[in-house]
């Protein structure tokens, strides 16, 4: 990891997404990877661009990997 690494709240704003999203995320899986140091979660902002672009779909039929829904 070449990057530094961002706590919760930054992640999720990167994401466009509530903190407390990212938090289901990492119970049901499906989010971005994550770094658990101690107490702290944090994420590699490289991290968070591969998981956005992974998730990127060109309409509503494709299968999604948000929030635990598995592709097939």
């Amino acid at each position: 990891m070449t990057n530094e690494l961002l706590d919760t709240a930054e992640a999720a704003r990167r994401c466009g997404l509530a903190k407390q999203t990212l938090a289901v995320l990492r119970v049901e899986g499906g989010g971005p990877k994550y770094v658990k140091l101690g107490r702290r979660v944090l994420y590699d902002p490289t991290d968070i661009a591969s998981w956005i672009e992974a998730n990127k779909r060109a309409n509503t039929s494709e299968p999604s990997k948000h929030r635990g829904e598995r592709a097939n």
